[in-house]
């Protein structure tokens, strides 16, 4: 069964921004963890759902959040989170994990 892989820079982007909710209320970190979590289940479901951000990944902007989740569909079937990137943060600074 293909699943959804985050790099490990990804979790601790992901790991970081739901301690940065949490702090600010429970309800919100709640929120933000099952919107990215219903992202990266969609691009698994439908990889070419979102947006080419170039020709081997793709950026899925979160309406609700200042985040995109940048990932790539594997040979395998599998979907790797590669950023939960912030929209603060410069443009393809997540190029050099893959």
């Amino acid at each position: 069964m293909s699943e959804v892989i985050l790099h490990e820079e990804a979790e601790e982007e992901f790991e970081a921004a739901q301690l940065w909710h949490l702090s600010h209320s429970k309800r919100s970190a709640e929120r933000f963890t099952r919107a990215v979590r219903r992202v990266a289940e969609e691009a698994l479901t439908y990889p070419t759902r979102y947006p080419e951000y170039d020709a081997e990944f793709r950026e899925a902007g979160m309406t609700d959040y200042p985040y995109s989740v940048i990932y790539r569909a594997l040979p395998s079937g599998d979907v790797q989170v590669i950023a939960v990137a912030h929209a603060s943060r410069a443009p393809g600074y997540w190029r050099d994990r893959a």
